[in-house]
């Protein structure tokens, strides 16, 4: 179908629409980071213009570090929603994240119990 509209472009399909969804996960990961990451409350979602909202002052720290976020800054991005339902349950939280600390403490918890079991 697209040689036939653009016959001379050279398209391909596949390539195109596959970076193009590629774009689209970028962007909505950088605008889901924003609103869902615990220490970014300041940002906030306008529902009614379908972009990241912050004070001016909240945007200029964070993009100081996070230069990628500049582009949410003015733009409005109105598949948010529906990627969200396709793209965040995969998405990693921290949720059951553990630190070295704590699987060693684990690992120690688990070895008394094994003791005191084969003690009795």
């Amino acid at each position: 179908m697209l040689e036939k509209v653009l016959p001379h472009a050279m398209l391909k399909a596949k390539p195109n629409l596959e970076s193009r969804i590629r774009t689209l996960k970028m962007d909505w990961a950088t605008v889901y980071d924003l609103l869902n990451v615990k220490d970014n409350s300041s940002f906030g979602w306008d529902e009614h213009r379908q972009m990241v909202v912050a004070k001016d002052a909240i945007w200029n720290l964070y993009i100081s570090i996070h230069k990628e976020a500049g582009q949410c800054r003015h733009c409005s991005f109105p598949y948010y929603d529906q990627l969200t339902s396709i793209y965040a349950k995969d998405r990693a939280t921290g949720k059951y994240a553990q630190t070295a600390a704590d699987i060693v403490e684990k690992i120690d918890a688990e070895d008394v119990a094994t003791t005191n079991n084969i003690e009795e």
